[in-house]
């Protein structure tokens, strides 16, 4: 492929930007309907983001725009980038699968737009789908070989025994896998996320990612999963997933991380079943004895649906810069403030202000759609650099990162 982008073609694919911005979820939805047709692509992908109320598609109309408005300044799309390229590696997406997206893609746009897809503009997206798609392959390439390299990295599918299954609240359950090889599981970066392939009864393999809710040992990984009302794969860890069953695992993998020596103050900041790669990193901060400040912030609706209180409030008592503190919405009225928890309501931006460093401090988020809505927009608007904002969305981050 070429080392760049021929002017011809950076010109035809800006000029598809009204299109694209018209009938780009179209054009998604009508790819994924091709691609998925072949049931060795479709099960490479996590389903429960796609159908009706998916977000894939959205989130790919707008990735597919970006790319068009920014095709001529590349460099602005280098998170995004690295985002695309750690899902695909926790997919085990590989180079042969590439050319079945083009195919899709390239299909969608002449079936959606029809005459306006001449032959000028079909070339030019297959020539900026190529440039794009080498760039991917490029890095996601660097990261399986890292893995595999690295002490109990692994390339593929692994089979982990469930070790422990734990009881964290009403609504979050907790596993502890271990290899069912017995070698070392490669140290993960506080943060990343595991992905399971599920073969559940009466269903299409299901691909699913659960953050990693410990601290790196070497020896075992622990996710800790929210029943989700209609989540057929949360359900059937829940009820079905025992001491002794075993699972498919990919390497971790996932770009929100926590600095490995961290330089600013730190301060996670969660709702809900975000805490996970929130633990993983207090913990790491706890144990390895960071030299910084590190305050944690959670809100759950109360007693019932909080997980890992107790841990958490054994890691700050023990550990000096670690401050705690957590808000419930809804408190019960067995659950004691002071004790329990320590605020009534959501957190809002105005005690993050008031309470932690904003000025110097690095932000590490994660928890629903409009959680991160209001905090990554709001600590931005406050004056905390874009460099210091860093989240995690459990699915597609489209609007996120539309805004």
């Amino acid at each position: 492929m070429p080392s760049q982008l021929s002017e011809q073609t950076i010109e035809t694919v800006k000029a598809t930007v009204p299109a694209l911005e018209a009938h780009g979820l179209e054009i998604t939805k009508a790819m994924y309907a091709r691609m998925f047709q072949n049931p060795m692509i479709r099960d490479l992908f996590n389903q429960s983001h796609h159908g009706d109320t998916g977000s894939q598609p959205r989130a790919l109309a707008g990735a597919v725009l970006a790319y068009a408005q920014n095709i001529d300044n590349l460099g602005v799309l280098g998170a995004a980038v690295e985002r695309i390229a750690q899902k695909h590696v926790g997919l085990q997406i590989l180079p042969e699968h590439y050319p079945y997206v083009a195919e899709a893609l390239l299909g969608a746009i002449k079936d959606v737009l029809g005459e306006a897809a001449n032959e000028a503009v079909l070339a030019a997206w297959d020539e900026a789908y190529w440039f794009l798609a080498d760039i991917l392959i490029a890095r996601e390439k660097a990261v399986y070989q890292a893995i595999a390299d690295a002490d109990g990295g692994w390339i593929g599918w692994r089979d982990f025994r469930v070790e422990a299954k734990i009881r964290e609240s009403d609504v979050i359950t907790s596993f502890v896998l271990r290899p069912v090889d017995g070698g070392r599981v490669v140290a993960h970066k506080p943060g990343q996320y595991l992905t399971f392939w599920l073969d559940l009864p009466g269903r299409h393999p299901q691909k699913r990612n659960y953050s990693i809710s410990a601290a790196p040992n070497g020896e075992t990984y622990r996710i800790s999963v929210k029943r989700e009302p209609e989540g057929s794969a949360s359900n059937w860890l829940h009820d079905a997933a025992e001491v002794g069953t075993v699972l498919k695992v990919s390497p971790p993998a996932g770009e929100f991380v926590l600095e490995e020596q961290p330089r600013r103050p730190v301060v996670l900041v969660s709702g809900g079943v975000g805490l996970t790669p929130m633990i993983s990193m207090l913990e790491t901060l706890a144990t390895t004895g960071a030299d910084v400040p590190v305050h944690y912030v959670h809100g759950a609706l109360n007693g019932a649906t909080h997980a890992m209180r107790d841990h958490v409030r054994e890691l700050a008592s023990s550990t000096a810069s670690v401050n705690a503190t957590t808000f419930y919405l809804e408190p019960r009225p067995e659950d004691v403030r002071g004790q329990d928890f320590d605020e009534e309501g959501l957190i809002s931006l105005d005690w993050l202000t008031a309470n932690t460093p904003v000025a110097e401090a690095d932000y590490y988020l994660c928890g629903p759609k409009g959680f991160l809505r209001t905090f990554v927009n709001g600590l931005a608007l406050a004056g905390v650099a874009q460099d210091r904002i860093h989240y995690e969305f459990f699915g597609p981050a489209d609007e996120l990162l539309a805004a």
